[in-house]
């Protein structure tokens, strides 16, 4: 792969127009101002990223994790690009758009998680069980098999990339228009879900795109000339700027979430410093805490941000130093796995202690558990009402759906796809009211 089509401001679903004349923003900038303004991204301030939405002590959800995310992709760029003007000063020349590299990771980075339902990872496993053990399972033979995978391995990385490309219903038929570049920088995994499930295939997880989206994704890939795998199903290799996508988001997930725990006194201030010195990378560190502050809370900022601050540079070291590697698509690595000594031992420490004592919290669970029953609760109402809307209730609850998840498609899939974008978009708080309400829980309100 070359950058010098790797980078291309071209828009999805305005490729008849050329490059903007906007003399403020440039194609990438402007990008990142319509994810900004957008109903989608504002809506993740009500999703849940580890513990539950707040009450009196703050903790990050969805939305300040993701513009953290994107302040940490575009440092990491913006270091690439210093190694690319002092090593590499004819690729500036050579491709312009290089020194895009910053606005595009950050509008990626923004985008990362406008796939996620409410309630995280458990409200894209309810999801997928209402199709694997659930009523869902009755639509099985009315797809086909890669159509099926879709829906029994519900992704939020395609979600993301099914909400920036198809249109909604009134809503014009350009989606967001984002550029492909941006696009292809989110797409973590950029395969169909039928490939994790074949045998001797990569093994893979997750996936890019769903089987409603294929064609959009081919037309980015080919625009952008990404390498395809060897192989009869649609495997592309990663566009090399989801590496550091990708590491923003470990490094904030992985580092925030210890502050976070900290606050709500699950971890103590002597944990959390033991975990995060390792990362601190200087000499006065000590002095500084002991001298310059008292409250714990800012102690553990300051350390969070000395955290943050080597694992950015790092992470930016490898990616320009594994350039070659990224071009071909042979790194098979997230780029914290290769993280130097003493750093990886520590890095693998904060992944231990997260799992032991973060995710696997009492309030963390409860909060998943419920999501779980919730969110499946939704789909038993919505999917048969939307697919049948043959009876007085199932009209009633059709009325629910707003007009822009309807479809003019018939067949099942599709119908389907509509229902998971309708609750798929819901935010914890509106999908826990409505839940009450349509299982008569609690009594709607007025307002």
């Amino acid at each position: 792969m070359e950058w010098k089509y790797l980078l291309s401001n071209k828009r999805y679903g305005q490729e008849q127009y050329g490059a903007s004349t906007d003399r403020a923003r440039s194609d990438f900038q402007r990008d990142y101002d319509r994810l900004i303004f957008s109903s989608p991204f504002r809506r993740l301030q009500n999703k849940t990223q580890v513990f539950p939405l707040p009450g009196s002590v703050f903790v990050h959800n969805r939305l300040t994790h993701s513009l953290e995310v994107a302040s940490v992709a575009r440092s990491m760029a913006n270091i690439f690009l210093k190694s690319i003007e002092e090593y590499q000063p004819e690729l500036t020349k050579d491709v312009p758009l290089i020194n895009e590299v910053g606005n595009i990771v950050a509008a990626a980075a923004l985008a990362h998680d406008l796939g996620n339902p409410a309630f995280g990872h458990s409200g894209e496993a309810a999801i997928s069980r209402y199709f694997t053990d659930g009523d869902g399972k009755v639509y099985q033979k009315e797809m086909s098999e890669s159509q099926w995978h879709d829906l029994i391995n519900f992704e939020g990385n395609a979600n993301a990339i099914r909400i920036l490309t198809h249109p909604l219903k009134g809503k014009g038929n350009d989606a967001y228009a984002l550029t492909y570049s941006t696009l292809a920088s989110i797409a973590k995994y950029p395969c169909a879900s039928i490939v994790g499930k074949q045998k001797g295939l990569l093994h893979r997880k997750k996936y890019g795109f769903f089987q409603s989206e294929e064609e959009s994704f081919k037309k980015i890939a080919t625009e952008l000339r990404l390498a395809k795998e060897d192989s009869e199903y649609l495997i592309y290799k990663r566009h090399p700027l989801v590496y550091l996508v990708e590491a923003a988001d470990d490094i904030c997930y992985s580092i925030i979430d210890l502050e976070d725990a900290h606050r709500l006194k699950i971890l103590s201030y002597e944990e959390v410093k033991g975990y995060l010195m390792p990362f601190a990378n200087s000499t006065t560190i000590e002095e500084r805490l002991k001298n310059d502050y008292e409250d714990d809370d800012a102690k553990i900022g300051l350390l969070r941000a000395k955290a943050i601050n080597t694992l950015t540079n790092q992470c930016a070291a490898i990616f320009f130093n594994e350039q070659e590697k990224l071009l071909k698509g042979d790194l098979n690595y997230s780029l914290t796995d290769l993280l130097p000594e003493p750093y990886i031992s520590a890095w693998k420490a904060v992944e231990k202690i997260s799992v032991e004592r973060i995710y696997n919290f009492s309030s963390v669970i409860q909060k998943e558990v419920a999501g779980y029953k919730i969110m499946a609760g939704l789909l038993e109402e919505f999917v048969p009402a939307l697919i049948h809307n043959n009876t007085h209730y199932y009209r009633k609850l059709v009325k629910l759906i707003p007009k822009q998840y309807h479809t003019d498609l018939t067949d099942i899939y599709s119908i389907i796809q509509s229902v998971l974008d309708f609750v798929s978009g819901m935010t914890d708080l509106y999908a826990v009211d409505l839940y009450r309400n349509i299982k008569g829980i609690s009594f709607p309100s007025e307002t």
